[in-house]
């Protein structure tokens, strides 16, 4: 009986152990539901997406956000661009561990009569982040007066030391 509460908890420990071991979404593009996206939606309009897994804090997927729209306005040939909408969406889900024996509160069964088992019960949050904003990209000097407008050369250096890549294109950036 003691082995078989000892197994349990060494179970739940196991499980809480992996789940820790996940690591924040790096910069990417989108690959199983995570990573930056963009659409064209007008000639100088885009949506811009970045969704981070649970272990991405919401500071991150924001930044990588502003990050993108900074490449994304770059690459087309731009200078600024303005932030016209942006929201941050959160989803939590619940990860349910159970370790116990012989069942889980007391318990009556018409073949065995009354019984009572021990175990417990823990419900582990996991939230996930997802950005979006759409953007107007133009050329020329950023308007001073406008404080949606963000000169995209400006974006990209002051964020770069944020930025984490993925193996593989670290090394080639």
């Amino acid at each position: 009986m003691r082995t078989h509460l000892i197994r349990s908890l060494t179970m739940s420990s196991l499980v809480l152990a992996v789940a820790a071991c996940v690591t924040a979404t790096p910069y990417q593009p989108a690959k199983n539901g995570v990573g930056y996206s963009e659409q064209r939606l007008e000639s100088n309009r885009y949506k811009v997406t970045f969704s981070g897994n649970s272990s991405t804090s919401r500071q991150t997927v924001e930044n990588y956000l502003l990050y993108r729209a900074a490449e994304v306005t770059l690459q087309n040939g731009y200078d600024y661009f303005v932030q016209a909408d942006s929201n941050t969406d959160a989803q939590t889900s619940y990860s349910q561990t159970y370790s116990g024996f012989g069942g889980y509160g007391g318990y009556w069964s018409p073949f065995y009569g009354p019984g009572f088992g021990l175990g417990a019960s823990s419900s582990i949050p996991r939230t996930e982040y997802e950005a979006q904003a759409s953007i107007l990209v133009f050329k020329g000097p950023k308007p001073a007066d406008n404080f949606k407008a963000f000169d995209a050369r400006e974006v990209k250096a002051n964020l770069e030391a944020l930025i984490a890549r993925p193996p593989q294109q670290a090394a080639t950036n």
